[in-house]
């Protein structure tokens, strides 16, 4: 075999180098796309977490709130039938300030009088013919709805119009 020269051995040296280092470099983007891969679902990991425990602080109290709404119910039952100005007058600091709670809680109620019927927002209890309002228009509220946060807790129960004869 010829004896190699200097020149020769340095360029077929710099060839292995260039194929080994294309091999690393290879093996490096690799790994660096598994990286930015794994950042990624990290973040999105971390976004859908705090998004879940946000959810689970905002409706926590739904349990709780929704077995309130009766006594909420009853005070407002209580207010329109007792005539004594005294009691009337405590009962409204109270009902103010408990409705204050559980709207700092996210409680809302839901606008029903004269909107059209929202199956979502509310439960049609009776209908009855009233030419003189668009049909399915709510008449009256025989229940009040209400929201926690974005979601009903409980819809309203009313009455609507429709067309007659």
């Amino acid at each position: 075999m010829a004896k190699m020269s200097s020149y020769q051995k340095l360029k077929l040296e710099l060839s292995e180098t260039k194929k080994m280092l294309n091999e690393k470099t290879k093996i490096a983007d690799d790994y660096l796309s598994k990286l930015q891969w794994l950042q990624a679902e990290f973040e999105n990991f971390r976004k859908r977490s705090d998004k879940e425990k946000n959810d689970y602080i905002k409706y926590a109290n739904k349990n709780l709130i929704t077995k309130l709404l009766d006594s909420v119910d009853d005070l407002e039952r209580i207010k329109n039938n007792v005539k004594d100005e005294k009691i009337i007058d405590g009962l409204n600091i109270v009902y103010k300030n408990f409705l204050h709670v559980l709207k700092n809680d996210g409680l809302k109620k839901i606008d029903s009088l004269g909107k059209n019927f929202d199956p979502y927002k509310h439960e049609a209890f009776l209908q009855i013919v009233d030419n003189s309002k668009p049909e399915n228009t709510v008449l009256e509220e025989l229940q009040k709805g209400y929201m926690l946060n974005e979601n009903v807790i409980r819809p309203a129960k009313v009455k609507i119009s429709k067309k007659g004869e």
